[in-house]
């Protein structure tokens, strides 16, 4: 009973609630049927990572969240969306997906067999986190989100879906790499450049998805549920 009190009273309030609105609004993100919904989610993600990386004590890293997550990569989504320069192309509001139950059965093991990787590899470099989880919950935050953004880039047939899932699958992969390498300044350095380069693939990701819009239609981008669309 004890160390049960002596663990509650080593849990930082702030950090486990920070966790909890990262792996909620990244789930949201990435399964909410509404587009537009799922968008806004992520500008909420990229502030709380904004947060979460000054918490972990890497001001760069917030800096540079605060303006490529927030002040770029936000917008691009949006700007996918037809919200931001609409054109002619028809603006997209929701999808809807529903897959044969084997199909997604079959991505769902692809994602807890990345989970299980995940938390295989953080035993062995993190030794403390594979005895006491809780004491980390902006690492065990970034396992559930890397492992939650695979299934989903799996499941997801839709493209916009899928680069959702693919700058959630980054944000969990740089803080499980801030967890083992730290916070210093070559760690800030390497992780900013992940950032960049998420970044512009997103921006030609956007792009490609208005081109797509202008000269197909909506049909071009891989509705999730049709299974007369080919994945990607």
């Amino acid at each position: 009973m004890i160390a049960f009190f002596e663990a509650i009273a080593a849990f930082d309030v702030i950090e486990v609630l920070l966790a909890l609105g990262l792996t909620g609004s990244a789930l949201v993100c990435l399964f909410d049927r509404h587009l537009v919904r799922a968008c806004y989610f992520f500008v909420f993600f990229a502030a709380a990572m904004t947060l979460a990386w000054w918490l972990l004590g890497a001001p760069w890293l917030a800096a540079a969240e605060l303006g490529l997550g927030l002040g770029l990569t936000g917008p691009c989504f949006f700007y996918a969306l037809g919200h931001v320069l609409p054109s002619a192309s028809s603006s997209l509001e929701r999808d809807t997906f529903s897959e044969p139950g084997s199909r997604v059965a079959m991505r769902v093991l692809l994602a807890l067999a990345w989970f299980g990787m995940v938390g295989a590899a953080i035993r062995t470099v993190i030794a403390d986190m594979a005895y006491s989880p809780l004491e980390h919950p902006l690492l065990l935050a970034g396992v559930v989100i890397a492992a939650s953004a695979l299934g989903a880039f799996a499941l997801h047939r839709h493209l916009l879906r899928r680069l959702l899932a693919f700058n959630l699958l980054g944000s969990g992969v740089f803080m499980l790499l801030a967890g083992v390498a730290g916070t210093s300044a070559a760690a800030q350095a390497f992780i900013s450049v992940g950032l960049v380069v998420a970044w512009l693939g997103t921006m030609l990701g956007a792009l490609l998805i208005r081109r797509l819009l202008h000269l197909e239609g909506v049909e071009a981008l891989g509705r999730d549920g049709n299974p007369k669309e080919s994945a990607i």
